[in-house]
């Protein structure tokens, strides 16, 4: 399953879900975003071509992150870029999203272990502007 967070036409965040399986490559993001995210599953004995990366000047404008939920429960509630409430999703083990654009707060629901990958170097203070998560009583959980 493929969940996207839209608040009109952008795209705020993807979840891929960990029940999501389909076999060969399947790219989520547009070529256009800096933080690329796909999908590969392929049968034992395929071969992937040997590559090196090459330096590539890039301009990247707004860290894009992604989350890889290993253990446990987490809400994400998700904002626009003017900081105005969206909805919220649970992600559970195994469940990968990438934060896309607007912003975003999170809920530890069960004990919980994840990976982050962003674009670096990282600015600090710079990097992002903190604000207050939205009432308890406006939660949206949607599924």
């Amino acid at each position: 399953m493929i969940y996207n967070v839209m608040s009109g036409d952008q795209q705020i965040a993807i979840i891929i879900k960990n029940s999501y399986s389909k076999e060969g490559m399947q790219f989520f993001t547009p070529d256009e975003y800096s933080q690329q995210l796909a999908y590969m599953s392929h049968k034992k004995g395929k071969k992937i071509d040997a590559h090196v990366h090459n330096k590539v000047s890039r301009d990247v404008q707004l860290t894009q992150e992604v989350l890889v939920i290993r253990k446990g429960k987490l809400r994400v509630d998700f904002y626009t870029q003017g900081k105005v409430y969206l909805e919220s999703r649970i992600l559970e083990t195994g469940d990968v999203i990438l934060l896309a654009s607007g912003g975003h707060g999170f809920e530890v629901l069960e004990d919980l272990e994840m990976i982050e990958i962003k674009q670096g170097p990282y600015a600090g203070d710079n990097d992002k502007t903190r604000f207050e998560h939205v009432e308890e009583t406006q939660i949206r959980v949607h599924n």
